[in-house]
């Protein structure tokens, strides 16, 4: 039962062609971190570009794939036949992990070439295959079982999940170094095991084995390797079994539960453009808001000690702030935010569908009505910069705390807004050109959100500074990090050039391009 699963994606021309873009991008991708690696004499980073480009493709080959499974209504077709629901999911999931784990693979020849400079040890291939690919494989089944769960069910999660932030934040972050100072007055028994338990969270994680391996050794991290091995296959164990068992239950919740609102509320009246409001309304389901908990709880800390670093107290934690400033502090921190924000704008969430049968489906519709390039475009936007906005947000609230604190002159912080508007706006224009056309938006969205910051780090390795600030990141890094120079307006430049050109030719041809897409893929 499960082979007509792996039969169907060796056919599909357009699963092939995601596929070789997924591919190429991914080794793009890890040959720049390679290069990085070699440029600098260490792997560390590298071995953390390879974690996270796992969990963002394990979030596209998997999460996306089977979070948008039951929104099908041809799924019911299989789900009245005697394929059983758990069947059909898991089938489904194999072909995921099977595609996932060769595109993983691809990347072997370029780690193989590591041990040979010397960058990387022999011992030290199998841990770096593996943990990225158990992690990758838990986050996508993970995303696919949270959307599968109840309403109630996510709700309850959320608070959770936000209590768990908050504690982080203060005993993480607030406390740090100093966490056995503020469990003094507990008893010896209870401040052990916190301390223990907060140690254990730090160290037994993907991240930190992979740290302790390449700082210490395969010897002195195999017993982490291990444990963080075999925490990635249960969680994705677990993950599989929930959402396969949660499928048909899910499948009737998103297309034939009553969609009800409280009697104390009224119904919001839908705008005068319908698709806006609906490209709105879908990508606020799953809105992402315990991410953006997290990097706004963090940044307000760390916006406190920009402002108050002369005056902060004693008691408080100062050793996770440092850690970050030695990272490359606020010019890299607004970077990575501006770049989260861009995320929804490159991927474009709100109008794309699961597979070309969805999107043939909804065009037959749309393609009646009197819409043109430039509804598609506004609902595209609204959609994206509802998405995006509160990384955008937090990222202006570092700004301002690294004015107030003298860590960057304003003319500085402007340009490197200026800078993080164009591009936004360059994303999302590329983004929706690749939408009008009809293509997948995985490998793209990919090389621009990882691809093109790995890039602007070689460049910076290199020690080509004018054309680290030719790139989209390195244009919002480079003005807070340097002194003052025409050389920040050139690249925010020529990417709003480029921005503003692509969105003129997208808007053009874009009612054309999506009919003839439509042409071509119409059953």
């Amino acid at each position: 039962m499960i082979l007509p699963y792996f039969t169907l994606a060796a056919k599909s021309p357009t699963r092939q062609r995601a596929f070789r873009s997924l591919v190429v991008t991914h080794l793009f991708l890890v040959g720049g971190g390679a290069g990085i690696a070699l440029s600098w004499g260490s792997a560390f980073l590298f071995a953390n570009t390879l974690l996270i480009l796992a969990v963002v493709e394990g979030a596209i080959l998997l999460g996306w794939r089977l979070t948008q499974l039951p929104k099908s209504q041809a799924l019911e077709f299989l789900l009245v036949s005697q394929a059983r629901p758990a069947s059909i999911f898991l089938g489904e999931a194999l072909v995921g992990l099977a595609r996932f784990a060769l595109i993983t693979l691809a990347g072997l020849p370029i780690l193989i070439g590591c041990v040979l400079e010397g960058v990387l040890l022999p011992d030290d291939l199998a841990p770096l295959m593996l943990i990225p690919f158990l992690w990758g494989a838990a986050t996508g089944l993970g995303l696919a079982t949270w959307a599968y769960e109840p309403p109630a069910v996510r709700r309850w999660g959320e608070r959770v999940i936000g209590f768990l932030i908050l504690l982080y934040l203060v005993v993480g972050v607030l406390a740090a170094e100093h966490l056995p100072l503020w469990l003094a007055g507990l008893p010896d028994w209870a401040r052990t095991g916190f301390l223990d338990a907060f140690r254990a969270l730090h160290d037994y994680n993907p991240f930190g084995a992979v740290r302790v391996l390449m700082e210490q050794g395969p010897a002195w991290a195999a017993y982490r390797i291990a444990f963080v091995a075999w925490l990635g296959f249960a969680l994705c164990l677990v993950f599989l079994l929930r959402a396969a068992g949660r499928l048909k239950e899910h499948f009737h919740e998103e297309h034939y539960r009553p969609v009800t609102l409280d009697a104390k509320r009224k119904r919001p009246p839908i705008p005068d453009e319908p698709l806006v409001w609906w490209a709105v309304r879908r990508v606020s389901k799953y809105s992402g808001r315990i991410n953006l908990w997290l990097a706004g709880g963090f940044a307000l800390l760390y916006g406190a000690f920009l402002v108050f670093e002369a005056s902060w107290p004693a008691w408080m934690g100062r050793q996770v702030f440092l850690t970050f400033e030695r990272m490359g502090g606020v010019p890299v921190v607004t970077t990575a935010l501006v770049l989260l924000a861009a995320v929804p704008a490159a991927f474009q969430y709100g109008v794309w569908d699961a597979n070309a049968q969805d999107r043939s489906r909804r065009l037959e519709l749309l393609l009646l009505t009197e819409l043109d390039g430039r509804s598609y475009w506004q609902a595209s936007l609204h959609a994206a910069w509802q998405r995006g906005r509160g990384y955008f947000g937090v990222a202006l609230f570092l700004w301002l705390a690294a004015w107030i604190g003298g860590r960057a002159a304003l003319p500085q912080i402007i340009v490197s807004i200026c800078a993080g508007v164009v591009l936004w706006s360059l994303y999302f224009a590329i983004g929706f050109w690749a939408f009008s056309r009809g293509s997948q938006g995985g490998g793209l969205g990919i090389l621009l959100t990882v691809g093109l910051p790995i890039l602007a780090i070689l460049c910076a390795a290199s020690h080509l500074p004018w054309a680290t600030a030719l790139t989209p990141p390195g244009s919002v890094y480079f003005p807070l990090a340097h002194a003052v120079g025409w050389g920040w307006v050139a690249g925010p430049c020529l990417a709003g050039a480029l921005a503003l050109a692509l969105t003129r030719f997208a808007l053009n041809t874009c009612d054309d391009s999506l009919r003839r897409w439509y042409s071509l893929h119409r059953s």
